[in-house]
């Protein structure tokens, strides 16, 4: 595996540990406002990136 899909990796794991803080933040009924909405959205799309990421260097 090379550097760069380790890197994507722990990078993913860190975009949805503050996903999983702001499910926190947001609890027990998870009712989010709009930069809360935007902050979640941020964080799945880096986290798709990264996840790109893993599987461009796992196929390859």
């Amino acid at each position: 595996m090379s550097r760069r899909a380790v890197d994507a990796i722990f990078q993913a794991l860190f975009n949805l540990s503050d996903l999983r803080a702001l499910m926190r933040e947001t609890a027990p009924d998870h009712a989010m406002d709009d930069e809360q909405r935007q902050r979640a959205a941020t964080y799945i799309e880096k986290t798709k990136r990264q996840i790109a990421i893993v599987e461009e260097e796992l196929i390859r």
